[in-house]
């Protein structure tokens, strides 16, 4: 299919998941991205445990360049390329990027139309010049407080600050590439993790607003529905939501629990949800007589939220994300294949992605640089790429 972002090209200065997932999205949707690294190729290729998928997941369909931005030469080269690019993406530590000579203050005259976008712990501020990961920005803006159980802060089984402050920089992105389709002018984007966790944990400030009560993690919250939650069945557990009085009654015939609907004042939600003592060890008992598959053979097509207790790893087998072209297979360093999810998106019912195949480090050097005119091997003689 024809790709929205055709003819555009980003180059990034990135590693580790936030700057990475932000290049990813943009590859996805029919950009050209350009992976400048190191010499020897960036870390994160390298890293083990849980950081062993970063790579993979966030790097697909990339170009890779190795220079060394030590070296002048090197960095001259990395310089002509930003200056042919109509988007540029960094992670690199506050202030690093301007010590390089490649800040948008440096860069923008000679590239009036580049979007110049950085991926940050903070944004301006008295915390700005920190140092943050993923982790910190949930300790620090109480995602964590929200994930654990009372005193037991826990950080989300998933890099999901980086990740969704990747997404917000590429939205951010995306509309100063439409404004400069009017204005002729770029950007300087900024994103940050630590105000990234300040807009999800937002709903819960906006509780504390409403209702004056601090908010309490979410294994001891009061949840805005009486039946929300994981229930035990005969062999595995099972999540079942009632979000709508409508679905009390569904819920209410379809496991035979006539004594619950007759119970005239609780056909509305807040009543059941002041009722939740009363009314959820009936619903325990009853669900437990079934066992996983019976109950999602009942529950499938009944319009109540449900969701088996699934594991990452079976979602290589999800029959739904075969069916529907959500996995794409990727071609992994060792060479072996894999499968990993696409962006969760789809145009005109295509869903977009970029080739699924990892560049090894440097492999794109010397064709990107006779692209900007540059004599790779000279170059190459210098050390300054490889």
């Amino acid at each position: 299919m024809a790709t929205p972002l055709a003819g555009i090209r980003v180059v990034e200065f990135t590693h580790m998941v936030m700057g990475p997932a932000a290049g990813q999205i943009l590859a996805d949707l029919g950009a050209e991205v350009i992976k400048v690294e190191p010499i020897g190729g960036d870390a994160t290729r390298r890293l083990l445990g849980s950081g062993a998928g970063y790579f993979p997941m966030y790097n697909r369909g990339k170009r890779s360049i190795c220079l060394d931005l030590k070296h002048p030469e090197g960095l001259a080269a990395a310089r002509r390329l930003a200056l042919a690019s109509d988007i540029l993406i960094e992670n690199y530590r506050p202030g690093a990027i301007d010590r390089l000579g490649l800040g948008w203050d440096q860069l923008s005259a000679g590239n009036p139309g580049l979007i110049h976008v950085s991926e940050k712990g903070f944004l301006a501020g008295p915390y700005e010049a920190r140092t943050a990961l993923d982790e910190v920005a949930q300790m620090m803006g109480g995602l964590a407080y929200m994930t654990g159980p009372p005193g037991r802060p826990l950080r989300a089984g998933a890099s999901v600050i980086d990740v969704t402050g990747g997404m917000f920089s590429v939205i951010a992105a995306l509309a100063a590439l439409h404004e400069r389709s009017r204005t002729g002018r770029g950007r300087k984007v900024t994103a940050a993790l630590f105000e990234t966790t300040a807009w999800l944990v937002g709903q819960h400030m906006a509780q504390k607003a409403v209702t004056g009560v601090p908010a309490a993690p979410m294994p001891a919250r009061i949840s805005a529905w009486a039946i929300y939650d994981v229930f035990e069945t005969a062999d595995e557990p099972l999540f079942v939501g009632v979000v709508t009085d409508a679905l009390w009654e569904k819920f209410c015939t379809l496991f035979d629990l006539p004594e619950l609907w007759a119970r005239t004042e609780w056909r509305t939600n807040n009543a059941r949800v002041a009722a939740r003592d009363e009314i959820l060890p009936v619903v325990r008992a009853r669900l437990r007589s079934f066992t996983r598959a019976e109950l999602v053979a009942r529950l499938e097509g009944s319009g109540l939220p449900f969701a088996p207790i699934g594991r990452p790893e079976d979602l290589f087998d999800d029959p739904h994300l075969l069916a529907s072209g959500g996995l794409q297979p990727v071609i992994l360093e060792d060479g072996t294949t894999t499968l990993l999810p696409l962006v969760p998106v789809s145009l005109d019912g295509d869903r977009p992605a970029s080739p699924g195949t990892l560049a090894r480090p440097g492999e794109d050097t010397d064709a990107i640089l006779a692209e900007l005119g540059l004599d790779p091997a000279a170059l190459r003689r210098l050390g300054a790429a490889a």
